[in-house]
Formats: structure tokens, C-alpha cells, sequence
């Protein structure tokens, strides 16, 4: 039995004018039911018949022993397959490349059709049902289909809000510009997605002694650190974490000390963390929690698949994802991939990588290349400080998957300066919004598209928004103090210090309102 979770969440599809009924329905299911099944008994079964969307729910699930997954190498002329119950981040082949997780999809063809999955889909997610209430794990027979329901370790993660920033989107010249919330998540970013899935595997290979594991661990800028200690102490299971000392926020190094993970510090950059959590992994049984690891992809994907629900099944035109370690913008591309392989959707939208001028080895291929994408072109970079600091890696492990992913949907690249960065920030937080420095570097890349022309008026684009703005005031505040290095702060917005008198603050509201 776990505590209700999620009770706030919206729903893919759900529509503005629903937003108050839904809110109500939920505050009555929590009045009525307290907790999440894990199994559903007869008496369990019977109490969901009342609601039908659940009882569908339960009726109409695949059968996980008809489908499969396995790790496969990422270099396509190399045919090993391994479990996914097997330690292993790389093939063994001459290669050495990363694995990615391979469904069977004639099995999920086979298993339902389209309308099938469409409306299974859109039952299960955001409802109390354990696991698939979760955005997540509401699409589990595309992720994880052979784990066990008592093995999932879920915060119900996922099913975060598409917003819509007309306001912003105007200043642009687009009618259809919207902002995918993935940092309303349980720890403040989009690595929930992919975190729920590797420990949930991590937590079915302890209990059924499938692998000797004692630890899970990673090197991070922030964001991965932070979610991979809440779902390890959600489970019981040992974290250690590898960062940069001083080069992330105060906020991002709090959430793995107070949620008990070993937190090593470390007179480095990410690309040298990476380094170092590669050569432990190897000489103790720490697993592996970086995106190196192709487990987080299954998770991350699924933004993909709740972007179309939410959307009525309807494809965007443009995706730009702020990526820094690039393993994002393949499980976003896999996500939107994989609903079209299998006819929920009839294309796939055009990619946009995002990146910051100051760590952009990526944009620098797709430059070198005159604006098409190959390895030949690729030099890693030493990444400079940034206030988009989660991206700031110049040595990203997923380069040779998010040139794949460009290269299948006719993808693009673009960068932007720190100016650029915090001054469309501050624009878009002028419209109503909070963003992160990462969602600016998305936003920057749009307009900057946009006035090249490559994406038009009633073009429907989505900015991933990768983090919650809380975890970076510290740059809002240099911005709007006037103090980051090589910004001039146009749309700071200063206090205004006055006495304790009437008069000085009606003056000083006259001359802000006339």
C-alpha cells in the first residue's frame, strides 16, 4: 500500500475547462481512498468497477509474457543482445558503443492496435491505479514490460503541465508556442522521468538476485544527483554522488545530502566526474546511474508520448530540447519514434538540440558540417561556465545517439549566448512564467529560428522545459542585481528602496505607473 500521490497532477488531454472538475474529482478520491494497490485482489477489483476508466484499465492490459525487451548495441552492424538484467552500459564488441533498450515491437504490435494503446494510455495516466497512474509507468509495457508492480519505484512522476505561453509566443510572432513543465516533478526536473526506471530495475535485480548490486551511483551537474537520492531512499537502496565542487547550485547540492546519499565533492568539472564514476563502478558493485546507462531513456521518452496526449494525439512541429549530455534529446526523439512505429501518430516532429555557447560541442559539429550532423565533424570542447549549469559538458557520452536521433527527423542545432540566455529568461518571466536558465537557452533557440525564418507563424513548437526555476535564483538574482559578468541586465527589475512614509511610496509608485 502506498500514500495517494499525485492528487494535483493533470492529466495528458486535459483541457483548461476541465482543469476545476478534475481538481474536484480528485480532491474526492482522496477523500475516499487513502492509498495505491499493488495488487489487486478480488475485493480490490470490485471497489475499481465503480470507477470505469480504471476498471479498463485493469481489464484491458497486455500480457507481459507476450512482450520483450533487451539491451542491444547502439552500433548497427553489430547484432549482441544482452538482458536487461545484466550490468553491462557498453557492448563488449570492437566498438565499445552504448546499448539501447530494444523492444519487441511486433509483440506491441500484436498486442493491441493504435486506438488500443491510445485509449489505454489516456485511462491510466493520472489516475490512482499503482503503478500506471504515473506518467510513467502508464506507458510500462513500452518501457519496462517484465518487472513486477511490487518491484516499481515510483513518486508517480510525470504528467507534468503543457502551458501554453501565448503572451510570450506573441512576442515572437507565434500563435503556438508551449512550454512542457517537466520540471513540476517530484525532485524539480525532467530526470525523474528516467531515474524512476533505473532504480525501479536496479530494485527487481536486488530482490530477485539477478545481480550483485550494493550501491547505485552517478556524476552529475545537479539535476541527476538530486533525483537518483530521492528514489534510492524511496527504495532503501545506498546512493553515492559525484559533483563538481562549486559548480553547481545550493539547491541542487541540498536535495542528495538531505535525502542520505554519500555526496563526494570533488575539484573538477562534470566531464572529469564522469571519469571518475566510470573507473569506480568498475571496482566496486555500484551501479551505474548516468545516462550512459540507456534504462534512463525508456523513462525520458515517455514526455514524448504525454506531449501527443496532450495534445489529442496531435504531432508538433518543432521539439527543441536544451541537451547537454544529449542522452535527452534521444529519448525524446525515441518517445515521439516510437508512437509513430507503432501508428499511434502518422510523423515524428523536427528535433532541435539547444545548447549554450559556452558548452556547445554539438552546435559546433552542426556548424563544421554546414549544417548537417556527423561524427567526423565532432571535437569534444572544454566546457566554460554557464548559468545553464545542468548542460554545461563538453564531452557529451550520447553524442553518437543524438546524431542518430537529428540525422532521422531532419533535426537542427542551435546555441546561445549568455546574454541571449537570461534576457529571454527574463522576458518570458515578465509573461507570467519562472524559467530555469536551461528553458531560456530553449527559448533562445527559437527565436533565433524563428527570425531565420525556418519556423513560421502557426507553427506549433514546444520548448522542453528541463528544470523548476526555484533551483537557480542565484543567476536571477545576478541578473536583476546587474552583477553576471558580460550581461548588460535590460529587463532587470530592481526594488525600489524607500522610507517609511506614505508620500515616498506613492512617488515611487507614480513613477512606475503614472
Amino acid at each position: 500500500v502506498r500514500r495517494l500521490a499525485a492528487i494535483n497532477s493533470l492529466s495528458p488531454g486535459c483541457s483548461a475547462a476541465s482543469m476545476l472538475a478534475m481538481a474536484g474529482r480528485r480532491a474526492a478520491a482522496a477523500t475516499a481512498a487513502t492509498c495505491h494497490l499493488r495488487a489487486f485482489s478480488s475485493d480490490a477489483q470490485s471497489m475499481f468497477a465503480s470507477t470505469p476508466r480504471l476498471q479498463k484499465a485493469l481489464e484491458q492490459t497486455p500480457d507481459p509474457s507476450t512482450l520483450g525487451a533487451q539491451f542491444t548495441c547502439f552500433n548497427e552492424s553489430c547484432s549482441k543482445r544482452f538482458s536487461l538484467d545484466d550490468v553491462i552500459y557498453r557492448c563488449d564488441c570492437e566498438k565499445s558503443r552504448l546499448l539501447d533498450v530494444d523492444h519487441d515491437m511486433d509483440a506491441l504490435r500484436a498486442a493491441m492496435s493504435p486506438e488500443e494503446w491510445r485509449a489505454l494510455f489516456d485511462r491510466r495516466s493520472g489516475s490512482t491505479l499503482w503503478p500506471y497512474g504515473s506518467g510513467v509507468w502508464s506507458k510500462k509495457e513500452w518501457i519496462l514490460p517484465h518487472i513486477h508492480d511490487d518491484n516499481i519505484v515510483s513518486m508517480f512522476e510525470g504528467n507534468s503541465n503543457l502551458f501554453w505561453a501565448e503572451r510570450f509566443g506573441k512576442t515572437m510572432g507565434l500563435s503556438e508556442l508551449w512550454i512542457k513543465q517537466c520540471g513540476l516533478s517530484h525532485t524539480g526536473s525532467f530526470k525523474d522521468l528516467g531515474m524512476t526506471v533505473l532504480v525501479s530495475q536496479v530494485n527487481h535485480m536486488m530482490k530477485t538476485g539477478k545481480a550483485d548490486i550494493k550501491a547505485v551511483g552517478c556524476a552529475s551537474t545537479g539535476d541527476t544527483s538530486a533525483a537518483l537520492a530521492a528514489y534510492c531512499a524511496a527504495a532503501d537502496i545506498p546512493c553515492v554522488v559525484i559533483l563538481p565542487r562549486g559548480k553547481i547550485t545550493t539547491a541542487q547540492l541540498l536535495q542528495p545530502i538531505a535525502n542520505g546519499a554519500i555526496v563526494l565533492n570533488v575539484d573538477t568539472d562534470f566531464d572529469g566526474c564522469m571519469k571518475l564514476i566510470q573507473q569506480i563502478v568498475g571496482e566496486m558493485p555500484i551501479y551505474l546511474a548516468n545516462s550512459l546507462n540507456s534504462l534512463r531513456i525508456e523513462g525520458q521518452k515517455t514526455a514524448a508520448v504525454e506531449i501527443l496526449q496532450q495534445f489529442d494525439w496531435q504531432v508538433p512541429d518543432f521539439c527543441v530540447v536544451p541537451s547537454g549530455n544529449l542522452g535527452n534529446i534521444y529519448a525524446f526523439w525515441k518517445g515521439f519514434n516510437q508512437a509513430y512505429q507503432l501508428g499511434l501518430v502518422d510523423k515524428v516532429p523536427r528535433m532541435v538540440v539547444a545548447q549554450a555557447h559556452n558548452a556547445n560541442p554539438l552546435y559546433r559539429t552542426f556548424a563544421a558540417g554546414s549544417n548537417t550532423l556527423s561524427k567526423e565533424y565532432f571535437q569534444a570542447v572544454k566546457a566554460q561556465k554557464t548559468v545553464a549549469s545542468a548542460i554545461q559538458i563538453g564531452d557529451p557520452v550520447s553524442i553518437d545517439r543524438a546524431i542518430f536521433a537529428l540525422n532521422q527527423c531532419d533535426g537542427l542545432v542551435e546555441e546561445a549566448s549568455e546574454a541571449e540566455i537570461m534576457d529571454v529568461s527574463a522576458r518570458a518571466d515578465l509573461t507570467g512564467m519562472f524559467t530555469c536558465p536551461h528553458t531560456g537557452v530553449g527559448l533562445a533557440a527559437v527565436e533565433k529560428l524563428r527570425a531565420k525564418g525556418t519556423i513560421k507563424e502557426d507553427d506549433k513548437v514546444i520548448v522542453i522545459s528541463t528544470a523548476h526555476g526555484l533551483k537557480f535564483t542565484s543567476s536571477k538574482v545576478a541578473y536583476h542585481e546587474g552583477a553576471l559578468q558580460d550581461v548588460i541586465s535590460t529587463y532587470a527589475n530592481k526594488p525600489i528602496d524607500v522610507p517609511e512614509k506614505a508620500s515616498a511610496l506613492l512617488d515611487a509608485l507614480k513613477s512606475r505607473i503614472g
